[in-house]
């Protein structure tokens, strides 16, 4: 794809029919540029967010700090399971090299909010959504992962504090091969028609 406009895929439906997740070790540079990547990031911020709480934020993490990642989570993983393999650790530091552009994206919710924490959290991950159907939209390839790192406090400290959490480390880039379509849902499976309640 060498087009990075908005008008690069025919209509708005289109777009959203056809984003695929990129898989981040398959997206190659280029990535989006600095002023692409804010762009992504301004409109993957406009989501519903009941309050208007913006409970979350997006951490960019550049090529020069990505072997500092690696440091962090392959520190971590050894702290809680010392007896982890050559392999596991190979592949934890293998894990924020991916990709041209990384952007940690956090659940920040309010506490002191009258806002639902579950209702805050859903915000997070429509914001995360939102930056994935951005990247399609300007002609990029993105991928949502979460693994180990996304779970470990350890990790999640490194970019801030509970009751912060790690919502997934999305990458982003050019797709080095065509993407895979995976098998969608079947419809009559998960639509369904109320009618009110049972007699």
């Amino acid at each position: 794809m060498t087009d990075r406009t908005f008008n690069d895929r025919s209509t708005p439906l289109t777009l959203l029919a056809t984003r695929r997740s990129g898989k981040p070790r398959d997206l190659i540079a280029p990535g989006p540029d600095e002023a692409e990547l804010s762009d992504m990031l301004a409109i993957a911020a406009r989501t519903p967010d009941h309050g208007k709480l913006a409970p979350w934020r997006f951490v960019i993490v550049p090529s020069a700090a990505r072997a500092a990642l690696a440091e962090v989570i392959t520190a971590a993983y050894r702290a809680e399971r010392p007896q982890a393999s050559v392999t596991e650790i190979a592949a934890l530091e293998q894990f924020p090299h991916q990709a041209p552009s990384l952007v940690v994206m956090l659940s920040s919710p309010r506490t002191d909010s009258h806002i639902p924490m579950w209702e805050q959290e859903l915000s997070a991950g429509a914001a995360c959504m939102n930056l994935l159907h951005a990247a399609h939209a300007m002609g990029y390839a993105a991928g949502w992962l979460t693994g180990w790192p996304a779970f470990s406090d350890a990790v999640r400290d490194a970019f801030g504090a509970a009751p912060e959490r790690i919502v997934g480390f999305v990458f982003i880039g050019t797709p080095g091969r065509p993407l895979d379509e995976r098998p969608r849902p079947d419809m009559a499976r998960i639509v369904s028609t109320w009618h009110g309640p049972a007699a």
